[in-house]
């Protein structure tokens, strides 16, 4: 059968003249009916504009060459009233930011509605009833229509992008990062909610994103691209398991799989740029960067060549099939029982930076009660230690973050440093945040955009009054974040810099102020997989050079196992469990914490992962007992009439202390059911809290 979608040779160039940028190319692939293929690759790789292509949504300033043939015709010849019908009806995209595409002024009823009108020709009774059938086949209730996008979260916001996608039935979606800043339970939901509707309606997909564990899981066929070209392809499982590309295993490694010992406490970078896109490139474009350069890579030229069944690389050395591979195969996962115990930081005893029972509880508003973000937390941050703080979208991790850095002033309970505790008037509150600094999540957001690095790193300096040295102190900020020689960024604008680029400024001019703290509110959420490596081992390096602490907050267990010592899970307000990391996410004891672990993306798995079911309780409303237990699966389990059950319902679990006993390894957990063995009950496959 003729492939649905057949790319020949395309190649998409932005602007003219000396300043054209080659984004694309020759890229040619195809797609089967029902089929699903991955593309990865860092920023700038071209595979987003490889996407848009499809569907000719670039801007006017794109040249498109080559062919795009889908059911048989070739988009880029045709007119504007064709392309239109092809749009939503035989093709649809899911973008990346659901609160960004969708209209905040506009019902999510009357979003869905409106591509059913306007291309199937139907009235608005007919709309709204397939409208409200979308909406239910993914999991958000049809009574939502008259919700508007503000109002729903992050997860319900992205299933509504994936709805509109389907209201005309397409034969193709394209979903461009369709997980990226959603927590582990939310993207396993998103991800397990697409799946499933390919599966059902035979609809192909195409999923782009940095994460190649995610794309392992969800499509039959994977494509990493490199400066615009398509450096592997072929079939998803063994491309991840044994890469035939030096840059597939670099992608592999920045995700790496809980309890590889080889990256624990060694994130995986990718050091270098890629290469301008301007100009013309000689030989293979990733070998400056290649730990497995030789002569021929700079000068020959490099295609994708059979690298074995159904498999093609574009790399020289699948051209001597006796050529050994370093490392070709995935590490070795070990597993809990081979794990050890974690070394303490030296230090790390002596507490630099405290919560103790602390809450922070914000007023009732709009006919809603008061809501605990931060409900009796007890959390110390020892001098050189990095700290991991996980959990849901909405559980109180950023609110507990900016509280520990006095941007937010508890309601109960209190915030010391060094033993002395915060006093929220001005002279002490500016004191306290030199020594303990914010690091914020977007690096775009955070940066002034009509303010040099100079300046930007210089603002806080300046407003704590520290001029004498003013230029010394930028230069080492600058240089302790990575950004060498400082000389070449001072005078640069942010729209200058790379992703990594702009997140090491943002740091340094955190370093800028002599921090013992430093408190980093999803530091890498939205880099690709070679930066957040490289931002990964320059925390480690600041921590092991200055005896920086450092609080980490995340909604990714991967960056937990890279870089923290210790682990805090957080649900609903509170800290669920906590303890050293070869503990907690290698014998987790805490339900919510199975279930956070359970769902990792895994190309491995056979069978997808037990996602958790609903959203977590309303801070307003929080249940009686156990906060868990109305989603608990170990409580689910239990056979009817079980005492336990009433306990987890009724009783209020105890509230964790601040640390562990020096002498104890073991993690603390805050569950009634926590040592109970019921594997039997909850079934093969599912997490057991034997060995804890």
């Amino acid at each position: 059968m003729a492939p649905l979608l057949d790319v020949r040779d395309l190649s998409v160039t932005y602007g003219s003249g000396q300043e054209s940028v080659r984004a694309v190319r020759g890229v040619s692939f195809s797609l089967a009916a029902g089929e699903t293929l991955g593309m990865a690759g860092e920023s700038g790789c071209g595979k987003t504009t490889v996407a848009l292509s499809l569907l000719r949504l670039l801007p006017g300033s794109a040249r498109l060459d080559g062919e795009i043939l889908f059911n048989g015709e070739d988009i880029i010849g045709l007119g504007w009233q064709k392309l239109r019908a092809v749009r939503w009806a035989e093709a649809s995209v899911v973008f990346q930011g659901a609160m960004s595409a969708l209209n905040p002024v506009r019902t999510i009823g009357e979003q869905i509605c409106e591509p059913i009108v306007l291309h199937e020709k139907v009235g608005q009774r007919v709309a709204r009833a397939r409208a409200a059938e979308l909406l239910d086949s993914v999991g958000v209730t049809s009574r939502r229509q008259a919700s508007y996008p503000h109002e729903l979260s992050g997860g319900q916001r992205q299933r509504v992008m994936i709805a509109m996608a389907l209201a005309c039935r397409p034969d193709l979606i394209i979903a461009d990062e369709p997980t990226t800043a959603l927590d582990v339970i939310v993207q396993a939901q998103i991800l397990q909610l697409l799946t499933g509707l390919v599966r059902e309606r035979q609809i192909s997909m195409i999923m782009i994103s940095h994460d190649l564990s995610v794309l392992g899981e969800t499509c039959d066929r994977l494509a990493v691209m490199y400066a615009g070209h398509i450096a592997e392809a072929g079939p998803s499982r063994e491309v991840l398991e044994a890469p035939r590309h030096p840059y597939t295993r670099i992608l592999a490694r920045a995700f790496p799989r809980l309890g590889d010992p080889g990256s624990r406490l060694a994130p995986a970078g990718l050091p270098g740029e890629p290469p301008d896109l301007r100009g013309e490139i000689t030989g293979c474009p990733f070998a400056p960067r290649c730990p497995e350069v030789i002569a021929d890579c700079r000068t020959r030229d490099i295609e994708l060549w059979p690298a074995g069944e159904r498999r093609e690389s574009a790399c020289i050395k699948v051209l001597d099939n006796g050529a050994p591979w370093t490392d070709a195969t995935a590490p070795a996962r070990a597993g809990p029982e081979g794990a050890t115990a974690d070394p303490r930081p030296t230090g790390a005893d002596e507490a630099v930076l405290e919560a103790r029972d602390l809450r922070v509880v914000f007023p009732a508003r709009r006919g809603r009660g008061p809501a605990r973000a931060v409900d009796d937390v007890n959390l110390t941050i020892g001098r050189g230690e990095i700290v991991a703080l996980i959990g849901e979208s909405g559980c109180g991790k950023s609110t507990l973050a900016r509280a520990l850095v006095g941007l937010v002033e508890p309601t109960g309970g209190e915030i010391r440093y060094a033993g002395a505790p915060l006093r929220y008037g001005g002279g002490a509150l500016r004191a306290h945040r030199r020594h303990v600094q914010l690091v914020l999540q977007d690096p775009a957001g955070a940066l002034n955009p009509r303010q040099t690095v100079f300046d930007l790193v210089a603002e806080g300096p300046r407003l704590h009054g520290l001029r004498n040295g003013l230029n010394e102190r930028v230069t080492k900020a600058l240089a302790s974040a990575g950004l060498r020689p400082p000389a070449q960024f001072v005078s640069r604008y942010p729209h200058e810099l790379s992703g990594g680029q702009q997140q090491r400024v943002v740091i340094a001019g955190a370093l800028a102020l002599d921090p013992s703290v430093i408190v980093a509110d999803e530091p890498v959420s939205s880099l690709d997989a070679s930066v957040r490596g490289e931002i990964l081992k320059l925390v480690l390096s600041l921590r092991d050079e200055l005896s920086l602490s450092a609080l980490i907050v995340s909604h990714d267990l991967g960056v937990a196992w890279n870089i923290a010592d210790r682990v805090a899970v957080m649900y609903l307000g509170r800290i669920v469990e906590a303890g050293p990391v070869s503990e907690v996410l290698l014998r987790p004891r805490h339900p919510y914490t199975q279930a956070l672990l359970s769902v990792l993306p895994d190309p491995t798995r056979d069978a997808p992962g037990q996602t958790l079911a609903g959203e977590p309780p309303d801070p307003t409303r929080i249940p009686a007992g156990c906060r868990f237990h109305p989603r608990c699966p170990r409580l689910a389990a239990l056979p009817a009439g079980d005492g336990r059950a009433e306990l987890c319902r009724a009783t209020p679990v105890a509230v964790l202390p601040a640390a562990i006993p020096r002498d104890d390894h073991a993690s603390l957990v805050a569950c009634h059911l926590a040592d109970l063995d019921v594997s039997s009950l909850l079934g093969r496959g599912q997490p057991s809290p034997q060995g804890a």
